[in-house]
């Protein structure tokens, strides 16, 4: 951020929930994806802060009172709860236009101008309204109806799974991926992307709030559609295992280039938080 914006008010909403302890799931993806075809360079660091950044403002906007209204993330109170709803808001804003700005400003933009808007493209449409946030108008609109199975699915697939594919594939696209070795890594993403979120409303159920640093059994309480709600909970785990089974299998063409995403997979069903 720019010195003479760094004290504000604003700023310090930004750094408040983009710097709270996290996974960082998305960007440590984009550059596993990134090592299984390539090398990271500074390029894909970049992109990998810049998508952290879209996560963020994402959780920002979905914690407030008009939509989760959730009080804890990531172990911390929530944007709006430590500052305001205005601010949050605006702090959600600036996080994502701020990472346009990253993405679209590399040193060597007119080296590689066409895979840079390539991915550009790509990030803003697993963030739109053809991505994320139509996930989220959708999981709105199904809290007030009991949902079947491959609505959830569609659901989730929009909501979490969009920006899940679209940092594997933005990783894998600046380390020089072809569109070979791209395609199974999407099937990786789609599945590990689908995982996540069944192991979330897992969490949800029998989690801890400590451990998890937000609030657990809202689901219950909302008479949200879930996983566990719509299969019970023997059938959501092994759900759960089977999505990263095939993550695994289809990764195995990269051998031990792999062993990263492999991990990562891996723990989607062994994470507590």
């Amino acid at each position: 951020m720019d010195a003479a914006f760094a004290d504000s008010r604003l700023c310090g909403a930004m750094s408040y929930s983009l710097m709270a302890p996290g996974k960082r799931l998305r960007p440590v993806l984009c550059l596993a994806a990134a090592e299984t075809v390539g090398e990271t360079t500074e390029d894909i660091i970049k992109a990998a802060c810049a998508i952290e950044m879209v996560h963020t403002y994402s959780l920002i906007h979905d914690d407030l009172p008009a939509m989760d209204d959730d009080q804890l993330r990531r172990g911390n109170p929530t944007c709006h709860v430590k500052f305001d709803e205005a601010t949050a808001i605006l702090a959600g804003d600036a996080l994502l236009t701020l990472a346009f700005e990253i993405l679209s400003a590399p040193p060597d933009f007119s080296k590689n101008a066409s895979l840079r808007l390539q991915v550009i493209q790509i990030i803003a449409r697993a963030a739109g309204n053809k991505g994320m946030i139509e996930g989220q108008m959708r999981d709105i609109a199904a809290e007030m109806e009991t949902v079947d199975i491959t609505v959830l699915k569609q659901i989730h697939q929009l909501k979490t799974g969009a920006l899940i594919e679209a940092s594997v594939v933005t990783g894998a696209l600046l380390a020089g991926g072809s569109p070979e070795s791209i395609a199974p890594l999407k099937t990786y993403a789609e599945n590990i992307g689908l995982g996540f979120q069944v192991m979330d409303d897992i969490l949800n159920v029998e989690g801890d709030t400590v451990k998890m640093g937000k609030a657990t059994g809202t689901d219950a309480v909302l008479h949200k559609s879930t996983y566990p709600s719509l299969l019970g909970m023997e059938a959501s785990r092994k759900f759960a295992a089977q999505l990263v089974n095939n993550a695994l299998h289809a990764i195995k063409i990269f051998g031990n280039k792999a062993i990263p995403l492999a991990a990562l997979a891996e723990y989607i069903i062994k994470r507590e938080r």
